[in-house]
């Protein structure tokens, strides 16, 4: 499979993101290209995409985001959510979604590895004929 996949990391939480990117990294396949882009948070995953949809095959969102004193925690994950499944419909490509949701860091830490099911399933769509 030589395909082009973009991968977007939001930044905010380091330590979490570049572990979901070794979870997935480990996980595409050696004929793929690869490019990755890092950006300040997950609100910022759906336009970057956005703004490549030409350029690649496919995209993989990574990042976290976890739950504080206010709503923020839900309007960021909903919204975010929602763009990227629009993304994927309306343009027809693979978006994986490894944005991964967690109430504290202990979650977050703990979920690390699941960049590589946002990778699977962008893997298995592309695989499809």
């Amino acid at each position: 499979m030589n395909k082009k996949i973009l991968i977007v990391l939001a930044n905010y939480y380091k330590d979490i993101s570049d572990g979901l990117l070794k979870s997935a990294m480990k996980n595409i396949p050696k004929s793929s290209y690869v490019k990755i882009l890092r950006v300040p948070g997950v609100f910022e995953i759906p336009v970057t995409i956005s703004k490549n949809l030409k350029k690649f095959d496919a995209f993989l969102a990574l990042g976290c985001v976890i739950k504080g004193q206010t709503p923020h925690f839900d309007f960021i994950s909903q919204a975010t959510t929602n763009a990227i499944m629009d993304i994927s419909v309306s343009q027809k490509k693979p978006v994986g979604n490894g944005i991964i949701t967690c109430l504290n860091m202990r979650q977050a830490k703990a979920r690390k590895s699941k960049g590589a099911e946002a990778v699977k399933a962008v893997v298995s769509i592309l695989s499809q004929k």
